[in-house]
Parts: structure tokens; C-alpha cells; sequence
């Protein structure tokens, strides 16, 4: 099963690239930048990689972020996802960006925003691997701050296929920026956010129903709430999950106690995503042999997994039908 895991070609719909930021690449450009980090090691880096909750692995997670300074940066940082990617057998990756990171540092939208894209196409051209990126709003920020940031991105809209929400989730509803999202449809964006990690089922219905978002990001608290199963089983709106985040941010005890296997034998389209997988110990391929060891996957399981995520995707219908036709032919 492990084998098969490998060869099928899958979609990431839920990737931070800031969170594939590995430990010696970090250690790279802080050297080069002159950026002093809290670590005299890459050890000490892995060994700071243990978390209570969501806001414990933020603090570090924006931490580490501080070493990102120049367009070459950026391109780094997102190439060596990319090199994840031909290693995992990836070939399409919707990944989000967090721009008042690097804003709020002082770093340029068009600094972050120009180095991702650049990899994305080299990723293209040499590797066939298609990608859309995603810009996330910062929750724990105000709503005005998502509007000056929409402002900016609209200068790139041609780049940016949707525009998300992230950051730590509780006391920051998605209903905290009904304008903005609105406003981000009108200007024709796909529209994603994180819900129903921490929080409970109750933010999953605010994402649904005053952000009117296309996918939903984590989503397993939904099994909360009879109701909200049956609707988001009935309009088959995707949750992008991401297993070992939840378990390294302490959303579930055990692996045993994941709940993926339920939604998926419920009906709910979920996939399987790797987060921030320099943090969470594993990308996308290691994601799922963990849910295979735990849970029991059967190939039928794994495979449907694997075509929810392009199902799931924003690319056009064509390119979809191309890519669950090479989920076929690898099973062949």
C-alpha cells in the first residue's frame, strides 16, 4: 500500500509555503541576511518543533518567517517545496502565501508575491507540475488590514487564484471579515478559509455562509455537528485536511483518534494535506502512510482521497479529467 501511495499522482490544496521552510535552509538565510534566530543549531531548531496547540507552533512559525528578505529568497524557499513535490509525486499545488508577514516587516508585496510565482513557473516548465496561489488574510489582524492588503493584490490578480484565512483561530471568526471576502468576490477570486480546527462547527457555518468560500481548510470539527455533516455531504463543499498539524497542534491525542476516515466514510469530500510540513514532521506522502498505519485506509480509501484533491482544485474541468485519468492509469 505504501508503494501505491507513492506512484499515485496527487494535488496539495492546503500548503503554507512559509511553513515549508526547512531548518538548514533557515539557517541559510539568516546567515546570509544577518538575521539573528533563537537557535544555535538545526537540532535545536527540530527540538524547538514540539507543540501544546496552534499559537505555540505560530510563534515560531512567524519567527522563522523573519529570515525571508529578497525575491531570491522566496524562489528558494518555494523550489525546494517543488523539489518535495517531484519526490512525493505532486503535481498540481494550490499553496497559500501570508503577505503581512512580510509587509509588516517592511518586505515588499511584490518581493513575496514575484519570488513564489518565479519558482512556480520554472516548476512548470521543467517538472510539468501546475500550481495557483493562494493569499491569506492574517485573522489575528483587522479587517482593515485585509482590505489594504486585498488593495495590493489586486495589482497581481492574474498571479493569485484565491484568497484565504489563516492564523490563530479562536476569538477570530470568519464573520470578523464578512467585507472584505465579499469584496474578494466581487473581484473574482476562489475564496478558502481555515475553520473548524480549534474552533468548534460554528466557525465552519460562518465560512460557508457569510464568507460564501468555495473550500473549506481543516474542517474536522464538523463531525460536532449531525447537521453540518449532512450539508457539507449533500453539497459536497471540500474540507482540506491535514493530518499531522492536527496532531502536532494537539487537535487530536493520537493518530487512532484522527476522524478523516470517518468523514470520508460518511460522504464528505476530504483530502489529505500536509500544512506546514517542515514544522509537522512529514509532507504529503508521509501524511498518508500515517493514515494508513493508524487507520486502516483501504486502497479504495486512499484512492478517492487522492481524487477529491483534484476534484477539489481550481483548475479547469479539462486539466482535472487529465489528471484523474494518470490516478487511473498509475493504478493500472
Amino acid at each position: 500500500m505504501i508503494n501505491l501511495i507513492k506512484k499515485l499522482p496527487k494535488a496539495e490544496l492546503h500548503l503554507h509555503i512559509e511553513g515549508s521552510l526547512e531548518p538548514e535552509l533557515m539557517f541559510k538565510l539568516a546567515q546570509k541576511n544577518q538575521i539573528d534566530i533563537p537557535y544555535k543549531t538545526i537540532e535545536d531548531v527540530r527540538q524547538a518543533y514540539n507543540f501544546t496547540n496552534l499559537q505555540s507552533f505560530l510563534d515560531i512559525y512567524y519567527a522563522g518567517a523573519n529570515v525571508l528578505v529578497t525575491q531570491d529568497d522566496f524562489y528558494d524557499l518555494t523550489w525546494e517545496y517543488i523539489q518535495k513535490c517531484v519526490e512525493d509525486n505532486v503535481v498540481h499545488t494550490e499553496i497559500f502565501f501570508d503577505p503581512q508577514t512580510h509587509t509588516a516587516r517592511g518586505i515588499a508585496f511584490e518581493t513575496v508575491i514575484n519570488g513564489i510565482k518565479s519558482a512556480l513557473d520554472d516548476a512548470q516548465a521543467r517538472y510539468g507540475i501546475t500550481s495557483g496561489i493562494i493569499m491569506c488574510f492574517l485573522r489575528h489582524l483587522s479587517q482593515q488590514d485585509a482590505f489594504d492588503t486585498l488593495t495590493q493584490a489586486l495589482a497581481y490578480k492574474d498571479d493569485i487564484t484565491g484568497i484565504g484565512l489563516d492564523s490563530a483561530e479562536l476569538g477570530n471568526p470568519p464573520s470578523k471579515f464578512k467585507e472584505v471576502f465579499q469584496q474578494a468576490k466581487e473581484e473574482g477570486f476562489k475564496l478558502v478559509a481555515h475553520a473548524g480546527e480549534e474552533a468548534d462547527f460554528s466557525y465552519i457555518y460562518e465560512a460557508i455562509d457569510l464568507l460564501a468560500i468555495d473550500r473549506i481548510d481543516h474542517g474536522v470539527q464538523s463531525i460536532g455537528s449531525n447537521e453540518l455533516m449532512q450539508r457539507l455531504k449533500a453539497e459536497q463543499i471540500p474540507l482540506t485536511v491535514c493530518p499531522n498539524s492536527n496532531i502536532e497542534l494537539k487537535v487530536f491525542d493520537s493518530y487512532e483518534q484522527h476522524n478523516i476516515k470517518q468523514l470520508l466514510d460518511y460522504g464528505l469530500n476530504v483530502c489529505v494535506n500536509s500544512d506546514d510540513p517542515a514544522y509537522f514532521k512529514g509532507y504529503i506522502n508521509q501524511n498518508f502512510i500515517n493514515l494508513y498505519e493508524h487507520l486502516s485506509l483501504t486502497e479504495d480509501d486512499i484512492v478517492t482521497l487522492v481524487k477529491n484533491s483534484f476534484r477539489s482544485s481550481f483548475i479547469d474541468d479539462d486539466l482535472k479529467e487529465h489528471y484523474l485519468n494518470k490516478v487511473d492509469q498509475a493504478l493500472r
